[in-house]
């Protein structure tokens, strides 16, 4: 029959070593909790396990942080779970990182809430791995924030969905940059609209093409902005169809030049419309040459005047013949005169009846031989 300990405080380490495991579990949290570093130093794994879960609460940090790698995973995971805040947060790098991953899991939320930013990085990949969402959510802000690169690498797509906004936000960019391509597509779009600009704009171009149309459309004029051409580039056509109106008349005119001429292709009517006079003004001739007649016929009246005469060579004869006659007639005379002579013979009679007498006369001009469109397509120039 086990017989409680008494005396502990007085025990020598001889006397330890001898302690029967069933004594040890029938000892009280009140005599067990005088337990020293050095007794503890002389007990085997048997007899530490065989601590009771209300003992083990009742250890002084002093003796928990004394506790040796093999005896530490050797805690049972009622054990690990019965361990205080005080205690966690006294553990040592060492102590954490011999836990099993099965003791991880164990970790109440609020020890694991608890404990310091150095034993959070001390964590192995695997035991990151194994945390519940439930401790994903626990974590602090600069808990997350110290997690190295690996450490965020190695969570699964659910935990990373259990990040909290506030502490997604608050990883640094080189952080962004670990992210896997598969853990990026499961963000929540509370998660990605949340980001900061510096985050959006560290991402990496496989992560952007990862993201999914529901995520694109989250994101803010502000984050699309901060966005860099090449990872503008990067969005796939079904990504650049989903953008919001308000996202595409952010992007900058820096920006604008590093789209794909798929992507221009992809532009939607409303998003075509939404393009600004100066992004329309800066778009490369094999940009404006990708529009569709569909897309072209859309395009403000105030933009289309505003493109540049080698813009307007570039147009081809079929996206000549679609434009309306209210976008030919509001082209400026100096635009006219860059017609190309297969772009004015391609003209439909009624778009030629919609010039001005000034547009007329400079397209005369040009067909006569002056030194724009028609005249350099003869080969003058």
């Amino acid at each position: 029959m086990a017989t409680a300990i008494s005396g502990v405080s007085s025990a020598s380490t001889t006397t330890v070593k001898g302690w029967a495991t069933a004594d040890i579990a029938a000892t009280t949290s009140a005599e067990m909790s005088a337990l020293t570093s050095a007794q503890v130093a002389v007990m085997t794994t048997a007899q530490v396990v065989a601590i009771n879960t209300q003992s083990i609460a009742s250890l002084s940090t002093a003796t928990v942080s004394s506790l040796s790698v093999s005896q530490v995973y050797s805690l049972i995971t009622s054990q690990i779970a019965a361990l205080g805040t005080d205690q966690f947060s006294k553990l040592t790098t060492a102590q954490l990182a011999a836990m099993s991953t099965l003791q991880v899991k164990a970790i109440e939320t609020d020890d694991l809430a608890a404990i310091t930013t150095a034993q959070i990085t001390a964590l192995t990949t695997a035991q990151m791995a194994v945390l519940t969402t439930a401790q994903v959510v626990a974590l602090s802000t600069k808990q997350v924030s110290k997690m190295t690169t690996a450490q965020l690498a190695a969570m699964s797509t659910l935990q990373v969905k259990a990040i909290e906004t506030d502490d997604l936000v608050a990883i640094t960019t080189a952080q962004i940059t670990a992210l896997t391509t598969a853990q990026v597509a499961v963000l929540t779009t509370g998660q990605v609209s949340n980001l900061t600009t510096a985050q959006v704009a560290t991402l990496t171009t496989a992560q952007v093409a990862a993201m999914t149309t529901a995520q694109v459309v989250s994101l803010s004029t502000d984050q699309v902005a901060a966005l860099k051409t090449a990872q503008l580039a990067a969005l796939t056509t079904a990504q650049v169809a989903k953008m919001e109106t308000d996202d595409v008349a952010a992007i900058t005119t820096a920006q604008i030049t590093g789209l794909t001429t798929a992507q221009v292709a992809a532009l939607t009517t409303a998003q075509v419309v939404a393009l600004g006079s100066k992004q329309v003004s800066k778009l490369t001739t094999a940009q404006v040459a990708a529009f569709t007649t569909a897309q072209l016929v859309k395009m403000e009246t105030e933009d289309l005047a505003a493109i540049t005469t080698a813009q307007i060579t570039a147009l081809t004869t079929a996206q000549i013949v679609a434009l309306t006659t209210a976008q030919l007639s509001n082209l400026t005379t100096a635009q006219v005169s860059y017609l190309t002579t297969a772009q004015v013979a391609a003209m439909t009679t009624a778009q030629v009846v919609s010039l001005s007498t000034d547009q007329v006369m400079s397209l005369t001009t040009a067909i006569g031989g002056d030194d724009h469109g028609a005249s350099r397509q003869n080969g003058d120039r």
